[in-house]
């Protein structure tokens, strides 16, 4: 998975800390088009937290990839049928690449 730059971090922290404000965010702060002063600071401190928020999460974006593969319901299914754990086996082995 790629990572999302930091530019749309910056529209992001923009748009919860000036909501009635309007910009257009070039690559940095210094080019942005904003018809409000803002506080450079603040606004890169909440994008730095909005970016660490997002990294932290990857490993559930990444298990939600992997989960959209499966067919879980006919997995469980043929478990409870089979009386097998495949279902369960694979969940586990995904969490296991993927750990919070």
């Amino acid at each position: 998975m790629g990572k999302i730059p930091f530019k749309k971090f910056l529209g992001d922290a923009l748009d919860e800390l000036y909501p009635n404000s309007s910009f257009r965010v070039f690559d940095t702060l210094d080019d942005i088009e904003i018809d409000v002063v803002i506080d450079n600071d603040t606004v890169s401190l909440r994008a730095s937290e909005m970016e660490a928020e997002y990294d932290s999460q990857e490993y559930a974006r990444n298990r939600k990839q992997e989960y959209d593969q499966l067919n879980q319901f006919e997995m469980q299914f043929d478990d409870d049928r089979d009386s097998t754990t495949t279902w369960v086996d694979k969940i586990n082995e995904i969490k296991g690449r993927h750990p919070k």
